[in-house]
């Protein structure tokens, strides 16, 4: 597997284990320092036992084969899960969620988990409503997604904005709604999911 950030790239190995290149000034390649690299690098503990990998603006998570969530990188809005705002140059744990992940996004300042029993949670910058809490308050740690405690398939999260795809084939999404990225027929933020108009 393959995933691309803001000015970072990453692999999934055959093996389990995570490699990244590319700008690195807040740590998100994970390999301890903060230096650039122009060719991939191991990421620190990550040689194995890992299913999925979310790169975001400035930030990276993983997703274990336990069902556990390790991030690292940039960590002002809470990105990283660990209840801090401190930078990360090597993985940590989301300490909320160490076993039961099923797949895992990441946005720009924001990162999202999608359960094994089809809830969401999210986590990190909420300026626009992007976290779905009903709120805009930054959280350093996971909260669930008013509304959305089960019947979710699949989460994919924008800069700003996140959407979900319900397990009846549905389209919910919030957050900065500026240019009518959130599909309601409006150009209006939303702190909470929306459904996406006929869909």
């Amino acid at each position: 597997a393959i995933s691309v950030g803001g000015r970072h790239s990453c692999v999934l190995t055959t093996a389990g284990g995570v490699k990244c290149w590319g700008r690195n000034s807040d740590g998100e390649l994970g390999d301890g320092s903060t230096t650039e690299r122009l060719a991939p690098v191991d990421v620190s503990g990550l040689t194995s036992g890992v299913a999925a990998i979310a790169a975001g603006g400035s930030h990276t998570c993983a997703l274990t084969t336990g069902g556990g969530v390790k991030c690292w990188g940039q960590n002002v809005s809470g990105q990283l899960g660990d209840t801090t705002t401190t930078q990360r140059s090597s993985p940590v744990n989301v300490p909320a969620l160490t076993s039961g992940v099923a797949a895992i996004a990441a946005g720009d300042a924001h990162s999202c988990a999608l359960t094994s029993i089809g809830g969401l949670k999210c986590w990190g910058s909420n300026v626009n409503g992007q976290i779905g809490d009903a709120s805009n308050t930054d959280r350093p740690a996971p909260v669930d997604v008013s509304g959305l405690t089960g019947g979710i398939a699949a989460v994919v999260l924008g800069e700003s904005h996140t959407c979900a795809l319900t397990t009846g084939g549905g389209m919910k999404c919030w957050g900065r709604n500026s240019e009518g990225q959130l599909g309601d027929n409006s150009i209006t933020d939303r702190t909470a999911p929306v459904d996406v108009t006929g869909l």
